[in-house]
């Protein structure tokens, strides 16, 4: 029996298995991308993540030769594939609706690739059988996709793609028509197929769980342009501009527009909607965004170093933890996160405090300016 294995790079894959240069695409006066450049290596899963309307899933198409760029190039295994066909790129697409042909069995379904390559058909049913013990379809083979949940369709648009072995996978949404236990298994379940499987994979979501919960890197996307490329402790952690810092994170960070002065031996404070001291770091001038995500404020006492008095407005309850929206004044407002069972009730005056060692800090263009702070 044929055995599907991880890929291994030889001397075609040494370098990225998929590189961008300058890809753009423009759609009669719009721009859908502006000059992305990418390199995604083999074996890893990385998820382009981004709002709708943001160019992820034109620049999938791209990749997969479904769309043309107007400008720039892509490699796939170190090949330029431009001018190749779709069927001749060496990649393998799962959309979104599944795609499944409506007439044929699930086994037909699943080899159908190999069929269309005129392999054996002895070869065919051998690595039907294999990709479907993977994804646990054994007993569903003779069954047509209206018989099957959506689930079940889902693993075998999955196995469709699989038994062609390909370069990469290129997966555009494919858990969104799921329901939300659904998709949370189908996650944990397509993260098992990738490390068995060992394929690189890319993945278009607008979901930002999904992508903190399954990318080996995460490319941030808005109108088409990247905003920032990395691991999600990167994404998370060390935003590289206030889009990716309210893009990535639920709640998104709250932000506060003000100044930073300094005082002796390079001491710094920010004042604005709340006032923070600080790590000692270079000097920082004109206008400052400070930005802090629910888990960086801590309720304190009202005597503690750097307390803010706030209004609670709302209390929602999310398993372990609370979310606090407060009010700290006329037009300040943030998200507090404490651990369920606080005690903390709507409409109630409590004391916050940032932790300096969590605060991000961005310029007027919105760009990151390091603080010397280590992140979670």
């Amino acid at each position: 029996m044929t055995t599907i294995q991880p890929a291994v790079p030889g001397p075609a894959t040494s370098g990225p298995a998929i590189e961008l240069v300058e890809i753009s695409k423009r759609y009669d006066k719009t721009r859908a991308l502006r000059g992305v450049n990418l390199d995604i290596e083999s074996a890893e899963f990385l998820v382009l993540l981004g709002p709708s309307g943001c160019g992820k899933s034109t620049l999938l198409k791209i990749i997969a030769g479904l769309e043309d760029p107007n400008d720039g190039e892509v490699y796939i295994n170190g090949r330029l594939a431009n001018y190749l066909r779709p069927k001749d790129r060496d990649v393998s697409m799962v959309f979104q609706n599944y795609a499944l042909y409506p007439h044929m069995t699930v086994g037909t379904n699943i080899g159908f690739p190999l069929k269309m390559r005129k392999r054996p058909a002895d070869e065919v049913a051998s690595r039907v059988r294999e990709v479907a013990t993977l994804l646990e379809l054994t007993d569903q083979l003779e069954k047509y996709p209206d018989q099957l949940s959506g689930g079940q369709r889902q693993r075998v648009a999955l196995g469709r793609a699989i038994i062609r072995q390909p370069v990469a996978f290129l997966m555009d949404e494919p858990l969104s028509n799921l329901d939300a236990l659904l998709r949370v298994q189908m996650r944990t379940e397509l993260l098992r197929l990738h490390r068995r499987v060992g394929r690189t994979t890319v993945y278009v979501t607008h979901d930002q769980v999904e992508a903190m919960t399954m990318a080996d890197r995460i490319v941030v996307l808005r109108d088409g342009v990247i905003q920032q490329v990395g691991t999600t402790d990167e994404v998370y952690g060390r935003p590289a501009n206030r889009f990716v810092a309210t893009f990535v994170g639920s709640p998104p960070m709250s932000l506060f527009p003000g100044r930073v002065t300094h005082g002796d031996g390079g001491a710094r404070r920010f004042q604005g909607g709340l006032t923070v001291d600080l790590p000692a770091g270079p000097a920082i001038d004109g206008e400052i965004t400070l930005g802090v995500r629910p888990e960086g404020f801590h309720v304190v006492g009202p005597t503690d170093a750097g307390a803010i008095e706030a209004t609670v407005e709302l209390v929602e309850s999310v398993g372990a933890d609370e979310y606090l929206s407060v009010r700290m004044g006329p037009e300040t407002t943030a998200t507090v996160r404490v651990e369920s069972g606080s005690g903390i009730a709507d409409g109630q005056r409590i004391h916050v405090r940032a932790d300096p060692a969590a605060v991000h800090l961005f310029d007027a263009e919105g760009n990151r300016v390091p603080t010397e702070a280590k992140h979670p």
